[in-house]
């Protein structure tokens, strides 16, 4: 059963690189004016991808050095590969399906069908965001389970 302090770790975890996705999404949409629809949802995603996987693990990475700080000790090179490793299967085939199929399908099509392109691309970003969230909370909780 999901409860409610699952949710805010998880809303905790994810809203700063949320914030700095969706703001690069935005910006990334002015492309549009240049480039076709298609080229500008590829935009959209990569630059959606570098704000977001930035500020995670920008954040995954000052929350380990607080904690061997706290030890008293150095963060050492095998704790940062670590740390890779467990973001990479926390993120790896979710963001492999939303960066290849989900994320710019979503952002091509969700501006076509609302007829207005922001409200689309807002409306695309979170119909992207439901499927990648799905998949990668369970991955975060089976890596949580696998560390007790």
């Amino acid at each position: 059963m999901l409860t409610k302090s699952q949710f805010k770790e998880w809303f905790d975890r994810y809203k700063y690189a949320e914030l700095a996705s969706t703001s690069a999404a935005l910006t990334a949409s002015l492309f549009s004016k240049i480039y076709s629809g298609l080229t500008t949802a590829y935009i959209i995603t990569f630059s959606e991808y570098l704000a977001f996987y930035s500020v995670i693990f920008i954040t995954a990475y000052k929350k380990l050095s607080k904690q061997n700080k706290v030890q008293n000790k150095d963060t050492t090179f095998k704790e940062i590969v670590l740390l890779l490793k467990n973001l990479v299967l926390e993120f790896g085939y979710p963001a492999f399906l939303d960066f290849l199929v989900i994320r710019p399908f979503c952002m091509y099509w969700m501006p076509i069908l609302f007829g207005n392109y922001f409200f689309g691309i807002i409306f695309g970003k979170i119909s992207a965001d439901l499927c990648f969230y799905f998949f990668t909370i369970v991955n975060y909780e089976i890596i949580k389970k696998r560390k007790n």
